[in-house]
């Protein structure tokens, strides 16, 4: 009887047991999804935050910042001890020795806790505080904290203590958008935090507690406040005496706080622009997009160039250019004041002949940090200041031709294209000086003919003009007429092969550092030769002889020699002007920003005037 009744009772529980059991392993499993959640979160990447990018100048001065968050990361080596032990003993002073919580301290805190209506953050040690900082919200819910001691024990277990403090003080907010102690000495004294008094590190380490109340820019007396009980603080720890925790107390607090620095946008800007395009060449995405055809290909490839730029940018950069302030401040002003103030828009860049570098960069009057930039931006048709780099150096490159060999002046056509020279008019035979001194478009499409269009494009394809398409192997092309067009900046650039007959991209970049001070990229100085001396030596003569006897007489400088050819485009919609010294080769453009007729400005010649300004 007994045996049945003890079967009877195992057989009513079966069903309580199999729901226990299936309740443990669901609990189980729980658990272990939970863990696994933990430690994928601790292996978490490093936080992603911006460093600052800071552009120098050819003088090693910054001139511009770009930055949302100021942060300047330190080793725990480069923290002074007196900083460390400010945090600790007022945060955590049993940092080393627990395991990621206190139990004691959150034991006190819950207790006081208990007091009240609702949750605080009490207790918390340096370690909490990071994970906080980290991976999880304020939010004041036990839940939250409960998930906290989990991520501070994992993270405990994953780092060492002086790791996790040295990630602790460059984390922690310092108000005004400034993360980091290194960041704070810097933004609130401008120096060093390995400079600052005890005073002034006691000074800024009063804010994390409290960003919003300690902040030094509104509330300095509350901020003072805060530093006068962490100096006693430290006295207390035997950190320091309490003669110097009074006499640190009493020093004078003076805050140099600091602007962000943006100086020459027109030039900034360019960079900018510049670093992408150096980026591109030097990690492939550059030779990936001209080998595609696909347009959804190069879509993709060039959101994976974003994606490469936002990392850079995040994790700071420096980048060192050739940028002449005093230059760059004086073209500035001077193109500015003679455009006027109506809508008359210019575009013009100077290169320096020697180090082939963009030193000068005009992007328009009234021009604003990445608005539309006319000097690399602003494609339009380049006229006749197109005509030495399509017509005249490739033939006498390719030819016997010299400037006093003849060509006609008269009416010619290539199949349906037949352009007129200026004004109507129609010459005889005469000098190839004298059909380049007075822009003959007649002689040019001759003279290009003799040369042929696929001789002409293979020395303008050496060139860095990324607006011309294939569409424009044609004849149009000899004067100018091209599908969108150059820039002011393209169009300096080609130029410079007249210098000497070398060529290499001009840039305004001369290298890019990380943010540990190791080298990125840097362009390639190798130059490649396009013309041969004979060459160089005709059109050198050429360009100086339009300055004398030509379109462009007003064009003068203080240099032993001065060369240029001017451009006018149909209807007087753009005015161009490009060339070169003994110093420097500029090129300018002068327009309106939606094309309209100039006409009654030709005789002001201000695109001489402006081309004066870049040569100076």
């Amino acid at each position: 009887m007994k045996k049945a009744c003890g079967f009877f009772i195992i057989l009513l529980s079966l069903p309580a047991l199999w729901w226990i059991s299936t309740n443990i392993r669901t609990e189980i499993n729980s658990a272990k999804a939970h863990e696994e959640q933990i430690v994928d979160a601790i292996h978490l990447p490093e936080v992603q935050s911006q460093l600052p990018v800071i552009l120098i100048d050819q003088n090693g001065e910054t001139f511009s910042e770009e930055y949302v968050e100021w942060r300047q990361p330190l080793t725990l080596q480069e923290i002074p001890q007196i900083a460390q032990e400010i945090f600790i003993a007022s945060e955590d002073a049993n940092f080393y020795e627990h395991i990621g919580f206190d139990l004691s301290a959150i034991i006190r805190a819950m207790v006081a806790n208990s007091n009240t209506d609702s949750t605080s953050q009490g207790g918390s040690t340096i370690t909490q505080q990071l994970v906080r900082m980290r991976y999880l919200s304020d939010e004041k819910t036990y839940e939250r904290k409960l998930t906290e001691l989990f991520y501070s024990y994992e993270l405990e277990k994953e780092f060492d203590k002086d790791s996790i403090l040295t990630m602790y003080l460059n984390e922690s907010y310092f108000s005004n958008q400034v993360y980091g102690i290194g960041g704070a000495a810097t933004y609130y004294f401008q120096k060093p935090l390995q400079e600052l008094s005890v005073a002034e590190i006691a000074f800024i380490s009063a804010i994390p507690n409290n960003p919003s109340l300690y902040n030094p820019l509104k509330n300095f007396d509350k901020t003072k406040a805060r530093q006068e009980r962490l100096l006693d603080t430290l006295a207390a720890s035997g950190a320091i005496t309490t003669e110097d925790a009074i006499t640190y107390k009493a020093e004078t607090i003076t805050l140099n706080v600091k602007n962000k620095v943006q100086n020459y946008p027109m030039y900034s800007t360019y960079v900018l622009q510049e670093l992408r395009w150096l980026v591109a060449e030097k990690e492939g995405y550059a030779d990936r997009l001209a080998k595609t055809q696909s347009e959804e290909e190069k879509k993709k490839i060039k959101a994976q160039l974003d994606n490469r730029l936002n990392t850079l940018f995040q994790n700071g950069l420096t980048i060192h250019t050739a940028l002449d302030p005093n230059k760059q401040a004086h073209d500035e002003k001077e193109m500015t004041a003679i455009l006027g103030s109506g809508k008359l828009q210019a575009a013009g860049a100077v290169i320096d002949n020697k180090s082939r570098e963009v030193v000068s960069i005009y992007a328009g009057k009234n021009y604003e940090k990445f608005d539309f930039h006319r000097a690399f931006q602003g494609t339009r048709q380049p006229g006749s200041a197109f005509k030495p780099l399509a017509v005249y150096a490739p033939l006498f490159e390719t030819t016997t031709y010299t400037p006093d060999s003849t060509v006609s002046g008269g009416s010619y056509c290539v199949g349906s294209f037949c352009p007129q020279n200026y004004g109507g008019f129609t010459y005889g035979d005469v000098s190839i000086r004298t059909a380049f001194r007075y822009s003959y478009n007649t002689s040019a499409l001759r003279l290009f003919n003799t040369v042929g269009i696929e001789t002409a494009f293979s020395y303008l394809d050496r060139f860095n003009f990324r607006s011309i398409v294939e569409k424009d192997h044609n004849y149009a092309a000899s004067l100018g007429g091209l599908t969108y067009g150059v820039t002011a900046l393209e169009l300096a650039d080609a130029y410079t092969s007249f210098i000497d007959g070398s060529y290499v991209l001009a840039h305004s970049i001369r290298k890019v550092t990380a943010a540990d001070g190791t080298e990125l990229y840097s362009w390639d100085t190798a130059r490649d030769q396009i013309w041969s001396p004979k060459t160089v030596k005709y059109m050198r003569a050429l360009l100086a002889d339009v300055v004398a006897n030509g379109t462009g007489q007003g064009v003068y400088s203080r240099s032993n020699y001065v060369g240029a050819k001017t451009g006018t485009t149909n209807n007087y919609r753009d005015y161009w002007l490009a060339g070169l010294n003994d110093e420097y080769t500029a090129a300018v453009w002068l327009g309106y920003d939606k094309p309209q007729s100039m006409e009654n400005l030709e005789a002001y010649k201000i695109h001489h005037q402006l081309f004066n300004v870049l040569i100076e």
